[in-house]
């Protein structure tokens, strides 16, 4: 009877230990491989590609002003204008000299005509026949100088109109008419905000890997704004004499005006080769002992896998990894152990 019971007590506890525990439930994320390199993170400040103080040549007052601050504009479209009556009567002014210098001169082109057959008839002596010609080239030498004041005048009268150079936004304007402004001096104030342009410096060591064209991420200092189409416009052939440092320009298409001029932004340089690697979300690594993830293996297990951080994306990072990553705990604890068979939460 004994026997009986102790054979009985040994298969059940038998058939308790070969039944499999129960998969730990985790949240798990997949990463995804890419090509990445090493990278130099550099800050600099974003300007516009093209900015221009816009004045009048003229002084006089200010009559119209078409546009307002933050407007676009295109090339050609009227910004402002002056009080154009002055240069109105001048124009009209030269018009009425060219037209007496019109007669004038055609009367004398008549003379010197008229002299010129009565000479060969000899009713003309040749002194009074030079006179005429001399007369009439006067008359066309008049004719010619109230043409170029009539041209003088009308381009004084264009002038009076002030006309945007290039696509861009106005950044100031005058906030009323009537006022008097001077010649040369600042009224509006153009920027063209897209694309922008940010200026940076690389180690003089890193010159041969940055190169004019090369595509470059930038992401905005204090914003969420970020762009991977940037690209490398000119890398100045001379080191700045101070920091020894080499000046770069990077133009960052900036088409939504997610990016704001005249702020900082970080400059991202690929100077390696490039590598696999993986993109991973941030919140699956764990620091603790070391950068390393947890990533489940192809039969459902729990794997410890140290990484080396490349690049830090927002809510994502890029890193090596010494094997393939697949899958990987989001939220790991550290009470996670290597071989705990797991499933999705």
């Amino acid at each position: 009877m004994n026997r009986l019971l102790l054979l009985s007590s040994l298969v059940a506890v038998g058939a308790f230990a070969a039944e499999p525990p129960a998969a730990a439930k985790l949240r798990l994320v997949k990463a995804r491989e890419v090509k990445s390199s090493s990278k130099e993170t550099v800050t600099g400040q974003l300007f516009p590609s093209r900015m221009l103080p816009m004045g009048f040549e003229l002084g006089g007052r200010l009559a119209v002003s078409k546009v307002q601050k933050g407007e676009v504009v295109k090339p050609g479209q009227l910004l402002g204008s002056l009080d154009t009556e002055i240069s109105d009567a001048q124009v009209m002014q030269a018009e009425a000299g060219v037209a007496q210098a019109e007669a004038v001169a055609g009367l004398a082109l008549d003379v010197a005509a008229r002299n010129e057959k009565l000479k060969a008839e000899g009713s003309v002596s040749d002194v009074q026949n030079r006179q005429a010609d001399v007369s009439a080239k006067q008359a066309q030498a008049g004719l010619a100088l109230a043409k170029a004041q009539l041209a003088q005048a009308r381009a004084g009268r264009r002038r009076h109109e002030l006309k945007a150079l290039f696509s861009g936004t106005i950044i100031d304007a005058p906030d009323t008419v009537g006022g008097m402004v001077g010649p040369g001096n600042p009224v509006y104030i153009i920027m063209q905000l897209d694309p922008l342009t940010v200026k940076v410096t690389i180690p003089e060591n890193l010159r041969a890997a940055v190169k004019p064209g090369q595509k470059v991420r930038v992401e905005a200092v204090g914003g969420s704004a970020t762009s991977d189409d940037a690209v490398v416009k000119v890398v100045i052939p001379s080191a700045d004499p101070q920091t020894r440092r080499v000046p770069v320009e990077v133009s960052v298409p900036n088409p939504k005006g997610e990016f704001v001029a005249n702020t900082l932004a970080r400059v991202v340089f690929p100077v390696g080769e490039a590598r696999f690697a993986f993109v991973i979300s941030s919140t699956a690594m764990n620091s603790t002992g070391g950068d390393h993830v947890y990533a489940v293996g192809a039969d459902g297990t729990l794997k410890k896998v140290f990484v080396t951080v490349i690049e830090r994306r927002g809510a994502e990072v890029v890193v090596s990894a010494s094997e393939a990553l697949d899958t990987v705990v989001d939220y790991p604890t550290t009470a996670l152990v290597e071989g705990t068979k797991v499933t999705q939460r």
